[in-house]
């Protein structure tokens, strides 16, 4: 499967956090999160399932466990299954992040 310009299929939603599936396969999903300024993705937990957010465009907050940071464009975040974590747009542009689980969630 080849997903050619994906930051193209981001979708933004003025009410919340938007969602975009790009890919499924039986042990890896990666999709995108995008955030409109001042949206938030609140701090949760996936057990037993790796995270990885890799800023495509824009600048986000995020913390992971104890760690917290500035993240922008071709920065990498890694949050480990059973690890609270939550990313953030502090604006003023948009936030587009590929986000990378495995396994996948569920349908």
């Amino acid at each position: 499967m080849i997903v050619r310009d994906a930051v193209s299929l981001a979708r933004f939603d003025a009410a919340r956090m938007g969602k975009a599936d790009l890919a499924r396969g039986q042990h890896l999903f990666a999709g995108l999160n995008a955030f409109e300024p001042g949206q938030v993705h609140e701090p949760h937990v996936h057990c037993d399932r790796d995270k990885l957010y890799f800023v495509l465009e824009g600048q986000g907050d995020v913390t992971v466990g104890a760690e917290a940071g500035r993240v922008g464009a071709g920065d990498l975040v890694l949050a480990p299954a059973d690890v609270e974590h939550s990313l953030s747009n502090p604006g003023p542009g948009r936030l587009v992040v590929l986000v990378v689980l495995g396994p996948p969630p569920g349908p």
